[in-house]
């Protein structure tokens, strides 16, 4: 049996018209020899009917406050709809296929209520159904722990599921729908002339979904790495151009530019004297808070570093209660140069400088990793910097 793992995300579910284009990659799948496990997001964005954020919300109108596991309950039902859905969308093209729930298609977790770590796959009853000539349809985002209680993932969960699943399965590789046509070397809707990457590496995925390309999620990269399955990306309504993500050496320096905005710089004044006592037990505080923190400059004068403002409250409180000298600063942007090939490559940063300088682009700071270069930019320049590197690097459409 050679299986392929189909995932498709909420926009590729969010009306009849699209629904029955997803149902067609099923048809094709079949078409070609494989079984396909179909593996489902909740419908639509925020706004629309069943969207998770929808669910969540129609919860917290009248009382804000939801417990952890309540708050799973509901944010599961939205795949469980589309999982619904989708199976009666197959059966009207006469192919038999059955709605499992994560607990029905044995995706067990821990106790982690809202970011929930699978922790292994009992596939039986996916099998079973295989075995009967059905396509099983599972809602992604979510399993139940070994105490019989719902949980989900986290955002991008679903991408998990589907590679979770085909590592359990030995699946031949995976497919992920979305509403874009794979990576691309830019946000197209920042950069216009942005061109789809065919082939990328795993390396280089995990990197620019990290860095913001929100294409699919790093964990789920990540597993597949591991399994070594090759991760298939493509439009739902059009799948001439794709990405394919595998094992492989890319000699190009630079991949893409990714961006992440929302960004506070933050820094902190320890007494010179004692800085590990006033300074440096900043990140042992955060950690224990589940805050992380990036673009780390240490000096006996001052510690700098960055959060993502969505964090600013929770993280002013933290400094306040512990009595830290502090000071933040808003509206910055995360840029990145992401692309295994500049490993060992001298210049890069070189031309990384030269470019935002010609635009008079101010970075904050900088750091690097053997397949990543960000820098810290003004929010308001965020698009110039994006512009400036795509055109550096020569990764516009040809």
């Amino acid at each position: 049996m050679k299986i392929v793992i189909q995932k498709f995300g909420g926009t590729s579910l969010q009306n009849r018209e699209i629904r029955d284009k997803a149902a067609e990659h099923i048809v094709d799948a079949i078409e070609d020899g494989f079984s396909p496990v179909v593996v489902v997001s909740a419908m639509g964005r925020k706004g629309d009917p069943y969207a998770t954020d929808t669910l969540l919300q129609s919860a917290t109108t009248i009382f804000k406050n939801i417990s952890s596991r309540e708050k799973d309950l509901i944010m599961s039902c939205g795949e469980l709809i589309s999982a619904v859905v989708m199976v009666q969308t197959l059966k009207q093209k006469n192919i038999d296929a059955v709605a499992l729930n994560g607990m029905q298609a044995g995706i067990i977790t821990d106790d982690n209520y809202n970011q929930a770590t699978i922790k292994k796959i009992v596939p039986d009853n996916i099998l079973n159904v295989l075995n009967n000539n059905r396509i099983p349809v599972i809602t992604g985002f979510q399993g139940i722990s070994e105490n019989g209680e719902i949980t989900t993932f986290g955002r991008g969960g679903s991408d998990t599921t589907a590679s979770i699943l085909a590592a359990a399965l030995k699946a031949e590789y995976i497919e992920i729908y979305s509403d874009v046509e794979g990576i691309l070397s830019a946000d197209p809707r920042q950069i216009p002339g942005a061109r789809n990457i065919p082939e990328t590496s795993y390396i280089e995925a995990v990197e620019m979904a990290n860095k913001g390309a929100n294409v699919i999620h790093p964990q789920a990269v990540s597993i597949a790495d591991q399994y070594k399955i090759p991760i298939k990306l493509f439009s739902t309504s059009n799948n001439v151009k794709s990405t394919i993500i595998f094992e492989m050496k890319n000699d190009k320096p630079v991949t893409g530019i990714t961006s992440k905005t929302n960004i506070i710089l933050a820094r902190i004044f320890p007494n010179k004297s004692n800085i590990h006592k006033t300074g440096l037990s900043i990140f042992q505080t955060l950690a224990q808070q589940n805050i992380s923190v990036d673009f780390i400059d240490i000096t006996p004068e001052l510690i700098s570093f960055i959060i993502e403002e969505d964090l600013e409250d929770k993280f002013i409180k933290i400094i306040r209660n512990n009595n830290y000298v502090f000071e933040i600063e808003k509206e910055f942007s995360k840029i990145s140069v992401v692309g295994s090939g500049m490993t060992g490559m001298p210049g890069i940063m070189a031309k990384i400088v030269k470019a935002l300088s010609s635009k008079d682009i101010m970075i904050y700071e900088c750091t690097d990793s053997y397949t990543t270069i960000s820098c810290l930019v003004k929010s308001i320049e965020e698009i110039k910097a994006i512009t400036a590197l795509h055109k550096e690097f020569k990764l516009g459409s040809k």
